[in-house]
C-alpha cells in the first residue's frame, strides 16, 4: 500500500467525525452507541473482546497448573515425534517439554493483553502529541504554523511509506530481544497513523462555527485548540486505538515468531508459544494451533468491534 493510499484513508476516517451534533441535537455518541446496541457485528465483537479481557484478568487464577512446570516432562520425547494430546488431565495436550498447554494459554493471554494494551497506548500518547501539535499549527497558526505543520507531516509521511511490519522488525533488531522491544516497536508503527488521524480531524473541525464564533469573541488560540478543537476530535482516534489493538497483538505474535520477542520461552504468550511450536508442527500440530486460534479469534474481536465504531460514527450513515 503506498503512502498516498495511507494517507487517504486515515484522512477519510478523520473526515466522518467531523460533525459535532446531528440534526435532531442527539449527541455524536450517544447516537453512535445506539447504532453499536443494533449491531450483530459491533456485538459479537464486544462479546469477544470481553470474553478475552476477562480470560486475561482470571485465566492466571483458574490455571490448574503451574503454566512453567515440567511435571510430565518424562512422557513426551520430541526428538522421537512423541507428544501427548488432550486427556482428562491435560484438556489442551502437553508442549515439547512436558508442560500443560491449557494452564499455559490461560496464563499466556494476560501477556498478549499487555502487548496490545502498552503498544497501542505509545503509538496513541505519542501520535496523539505529535498529530496535536500538527493540527494546532495547521489550524490556528498562521503562515508559521503551515510551515511547522508541513514539516512534521513530512516526518509523518516517510513513516508512513514503510511497510509496518519492516519497520516494526528493524526497530526491534536495533534494541534487541525483550518484551519491552516488541512493545516500543510495535506502538512506533502505531504511531504516524494516530498523528494523521488527530490533525486530519482537528483540520476538519477548525473551520466549524463554533471555531469561527470564539475567535471572533477574541478568545485565545491555545484555548480553543485545547478545551474545543481536541475534544471535538478524537472521535476517530478512538476507533483507530481499537483497529490498532488487533494490529498490535498480530504485530507483536509475528515479532516474536521472527526471534525478536520474549527471550525466556518459560514466560507464556501466544506469540512465543506459536513459536516455540513451529519446530514440531509435523507431530504437533495442536501446539501452534491453539495460541494461533487465540491470537485471531481476539484480532477479530478488535476489528469486528473497531468497524463497527466506524459504520457508527459516519455521518453518511447516519439517519
Amino acid at each position: 500500500m503506498s503512502v498516498a493510499t495511507k494517507s487517504e484513508k486515515i484522512q477519510r476516517l478523520a473526515e466522518l467525525t467531523a460533525t459535532k451534533e446531528t440534526g435532531t441535537g442527539a449527541s455524536l455518541w450517544r447516537e453512535a452507541f445506539r447504532r453499536l446496541k443494533r449491531s450483530k457485528m459491533a456485538i459479537i465483537g464486544a462479546i469477544i473482546i470481553s470474553l478475552f479481557v476477562l480470560l486475561a484478568i482470571v485465566g492466571p487464577y483458574l490455571a490448574p497448573y503451574a503454566p512453567t512446570a515440567q511435571t510430565w516432562r518424562g512422557e513426551v520425547f520430541p526428538n522421537r515425534g512423541e507428544f501427548v494430546g488432550p486427556r482428562a488431565e491435560n484438556w489442551f495436550g502437553l508442549d515439547n517439554l512436558g508442560r500443560d498447554m491449557f494452564s499455559r494459554m490461560l496464563v499466556g493471554a494476560r501477556q498478549t493483553l499487555l502487548v496490545g494494551i502498552v503498544a497501542t497506548l505509545i503509538g496513541l500518547v505519542t501520535g496523539f502529541l505529535i498529530g496535536g501539535l500538527s493540527g494546532a499549527a495547521a489550524t490556528l497558526g498562521g503562515d508559521a504554523g503551515k510551515r511547522v505543520d508541513s514539516v512534521i507531516m513530512r516526518f509523518i509521511d516517510m513513516l508512513l511509506a514503510m511497510p509496518s511490519l519492516l519497520l516494526a522488525v528493524s526497530i526491534a533488531a536495533i534494541m534487541g530481544q525483550s518484551l519491552t522491544t516488541v512493545m516500543i516497536a510495535v506502538g512506533v508503527v502505531q504511531i504516524p497513523v494516530f498523528a494523521r488521524l488527530l490533525r486530519g480531524s482537528m483540520l476538519a473541525q477548525g473551520g466549524a462555527d463554533y471555531v469561527l464564533a470564539a475567535r471572533s469573541l477574541g478568545v485565545r488560540k491555545r484555548r480553543i485548540v485545547v478545551s474545543q478543537i481536541i475534544p471535538n476530535s478524537l472521535s476517530p482516534v478512538i476507533v483507530q486505538a481499537t483497529l490498532s489493538l488487533a494490529t498490535a497483538i498480530i504485530e507483536a505474535a509475528a515479532l516474536s515468531y521472527l526471534g525478536l520477542g520474549n527471550p525466556d520461552p518459560a514466560i507464556p504468550e501466544w506469540g512465543v508459544m506459536l513459536t516455540q511450536a513451529q519446530r514440531f508442527f509435523d507431530n504437533a500440530p495442536l501446539m501452534a494451533l491453539y495460541p494461533a486460534v487465540g491470537i485471531i479469534i481476539t484480532a477479530l474481536g478488535f476489528t469486528l468491534f473497531g468497524e463497527a465504531m466506524r459504520e457508527a460514527l459516519d455521518p453518511k450513515l447516519r439517519g
